[in-house]
């Protein structure tokens, strides 16, 4: 497993220099680090310490992973959780959590282990136990589950793909905008891992969701997602509700997956802000 990187060593002891509560920023598939910069700085001046650790190995930028997308392959759920668990272990402060689509279902994985004070999980990926498999996510990536050579691949979306699974909800200008400023390639073993969660018993797409040290955990999810629709958040939420700690949904009307970094960001932002400081 790669090691804490240098940028991520400088976000640690900023961190732990300025005495504020942490925010880990976990991000999902097709997507880097960079691509939570407008969070971070809405959360700093709201008074946190932002982090958006990497996948382990994530290129810095956006051109670095388009010229060699294959150093994104090979990347499982349980590699990305230990390594955000070791930059979390670093902190002096339990840190709020907060993850999108993949990176959703890792911030509920890490919260399942008690190491967040907080979590927020925005259109949270597949976890075994939840169980609804609407029709949109088999046209979005089902043909991905179906090729065996997915599992050892940097998988990349043509535009059509990121149109319909993440950018249904806005024009073909802003789709377009997104598509050549954020997509980069993706670790298939990961989507696989979340694809076979409930065919697989001994699957890394799990979390602990009876840990009474779990914390407070919200839920959004965008009402036109078509990557992780209402049917998979609001199942994820049913076996959350269970835990003893504050669990709530909430459905951003007209958004798609795209919720994080679309124009209309700073709404969601917003929300997961509003939940987080009732808690820190």
């Amino acid at each position: 497993m790669a090691s804490i990187s240098e940028r991520e060593n400088r976000q640690i002891e900023a961190a732990n220099a300025s005495g504020k509560t942490p925010v880990v920023f976990i991000h999902g598939l097709w997507l880097l680090p960079s691509s939570w910069d407008a969070w971070a700085e809405f959360f700093e001046q709201a008074g946190y310490a932002p982090l958006t650790p990497d996948w382990p190995g994530d290129p810095v930028t956006v051109e670095q992973a388009r010229a060699e997308p294959e150093v994104l392959a090979g990347k499982s759920l349980q590699q990305v959780a230990a390594h955000t668990a070791e930059v979390i272990a670093a902190l002096n402060t339990k840190p709020v959590v907060m993850g999108h689509s993949t990176g959703g279902l890792l911030a509920q994985m890490l919260a399942g282990q008690g190491l967040s004070a907080a979590t927020v999980a925005i259109d949270p990926g597949v976890f075994r136990g939840v169980l609804p498999l609407p029709f949109s996510v088999l046209k979005g990536v089902g043909p991905f589950l179906l090729d065996p050579r997915t599992r050892g691949r940097a998988i990349t979306l043509t535009f059509d793909q990121f149109r319909y699974g993440w950018a249904n909800a806005l024009d073909e200008q802003e789709a377009r905008e997104l598509y050549e400023r954020f997509h980069v390639a993706a670790p298939g073993v990961a989507l696989v891992q979340m694809g076979n969660a409930n065919l697989n018993p001994w699957t890394e797409a799990k979390v602990d969701t009876k840990n009474p040290e779990r914390g407070p955990l919200l839920i959004i999810d965008g009402e036109k997602d078509h990557t992780v629709p209402w049917a998979i958040a609001h199942a994820a939420y049913n076996r959350q509700r269970r835990n003893p700690g504050v669990t709530e949904i909430v459905r951003m009307s007209n958004r798609g997956h795209s919720l994080t970094i679309d124009h209309g960001w700073r709404e969601v932002a917003q929300t997961a802000l509003d939940f987080v400081k009732r808690y820190t």
